[in-house]
């Protein structure tokens, strides 16, 4: 719809110009014929949907019907179907949890060579720091440092929360 009142936009534009360019009017043909192009395309594409969706509707209808007739008929074999269909839904259900477990063990094994990873990363960053003479006693320093700033910090938030009690 757009596309359409833009050509028509177009052409007028065109018409209005006192001498119009070969080039123009050839390139709005153009477009004029692509936009025509697409809207037999557009047709053909809902006339194959609408036909699918009638098939579809059809062919469910007719299950349908099928189904109906077997049940009125004998209702011992209704049963046994209704049986078997449940038997289905089960076995799709173990289906899908066998499928969860799975999925669960492979990322516990997936956390398990990450964990024995960082030990392994770990043990070498120690191993180096214990060869490099000092590294020791800042790594205790930086240590002392977080302490002290978690303490002042955790103090503060509890004074805070003190005035803030007093006041209410």
């Amino acid at each position: 719809m757009k596309r359409a009142t833009l050509l028509s936009q177009l052409a007028r534009v065109l018409d209005s110009e006192p001498s119009p360019s070969a080039l123009k009017s050839t390139n709005l043909a153009r477009h004029r014929e692509i936009l025509a192009q697409h809207r037999s395309e557009l047709a053909r594409l809902k006339s194959q949907i609408a036909h699918t969706r009638d098939r579809a509707n059809l062919l469910s209808n007719v299950r349908n019907d099928i189904d109906a007739y077997r049940s009125s008929q004998n209702p011992e074999a209704a049963e046994a179907e209704y049986m078997l269909g449940e038997r289905r839904r089960l076995d799709n259900s173990h289906t899908m949890a066998d499928s969860v477990l799975s999925q669960a063990y492979a990322v516990n094994e997936s956390f398990g060579l990450q964990r024995e990873s960082l030990v392994g990363i770990q043990r070498r960053i120690t191993g180096a720091a214990a060869q490099v003479p000092g590294i020791n006693g800042l790594m205790q320093r930086i240590g002392s440092k977080k302490r002290r700033d978690g303490i002042i910090l955790g103090s503060f938030i509890a004074v805070c929360c003190l005035v803030l009690l007093w006041f209410w």
